[in-house]
């Protein structure tokens, strides 16, 4: 059986630790926090462990999970070198969604082997976390010696893991960010343009939530160039210059730098005249 320390009880490290004990291949050996409470709080979520405050006490483990701050964890890693309690051999790795492996660094010159698994997840609550983990990607980077077994971990607690690129942690983390909170922004933007039409709060979230749904399946399923439509798709300078009409200074720079965007990856279907008008009305260079 796999033995699993973890470094910090909040969300993500009980989650984790409950979801690898309740597999079944894992024995979780210590769940250390900064206050005696909270440790114990975490045992008693996970079922399992020794509840933990003092680093140096933590006890050897085939892997040992750092669920701390990103902040933090460069600082956690040194102390832990310092206190010499990880094994040469053994696996380390943080939880950090932008951090590499090389936070890590004070441990891996200890021959320790260390990585990075984040989770594409949110752990807003720890007990629905668990009930609902099962399928989330999980992506792993660093050392090659860490990542089998890494990818178990994440197997064995209901995830999918996959390999990032040598230095792509940040574009991961870049990508995540924008599938996520600007697609809030971007609802946010056309809620605000829907109140200039006299739509209510509900008439716009009924017409746009349906509308945002149906195209996000739509290029999840056909690729992005293939879902697009509208105005631009259609190269319709007239009518992106009839949106633009209404909006406030700071919406219709928005409005510009989403649709040259747009235009670039519409320009396939586009003409020469179609791409230089369109230009010309968002007041961009041409594709």
């Amino acid at each position: 059986m796999t033995s699993l320390n973890i470094v910090g009880g909040g969300r993500l490290g009980k989650s984790v630790a409950r979801l690898a004990h309740a597999s079944g291949r894992y024995r979780i050996g210590a769940l250390l926090c900064r206050s005696q409470a909270s440790a114990l709080a975490a045992r008693d979520f996970v079922g399992d462990g020794v509840a933990l405050t003092d680093l140096a006490a933590l006890p050897a483990a085939d892997i040992t999970l750092l669920a701390v701050p990103d902040g933090e964890i460069a600082g956690v890693a040194a102390d832990l070198a310092a206190a010499r309690v990880i094994a040469a051999g053994s696996v380390v790795c943080h939880a950090s969604g932008v951090g590499e492996a090389a936070l890590l660094a004070p441990l891996a010159a200890q021959s320790v082997h260390c990585a990075s698994l984040h989770p594409a997840f949110s752990f807003a609550d720890p007990a629905r976390a668990v009930a609902s983990f099962a399928g989330t990607r999980c992506a792993l980077e660093g050392d090659a010696a860490a990542l089998p077994l890494l990818q178990s971990l994440a197997a064995d607690i209901g995830g999918v893991p996959f390999v990032l690129a040598p230095g792509g942690k940040a574009a991961y983390h870049a990508a995540l960010s924008i599938a996520s909170n600007y697609l809030v922004t971007l609802h946010d933007l056309a809620a605000r343009v829907a109140a200039q039409a006299g739509m209510t709060d509900e008439v716009a979230a009924a017409v746009l939530g349906g509308l945002m749904r149906q195209t996000l399946e739509n290029t999840l399923a056909l690729g992005p160039a293939a879902a697009l439509t509208g105005p631009i798709a259609r190269g319709d300078a007239g009518t992106v210059a009839r949106h633009r009409q209404g909006l406030s200074a700071t919406d219709d720079a928005l409005y510009c730098a989403l649709g040259a965007a747009t235009a670039r990856l519409a320009a396939d279907r586009l003409t020469a005249a179609q791409q230089q008008a369109l230009a010309a009305v968002l007041g961009s260079p041409a594709v």
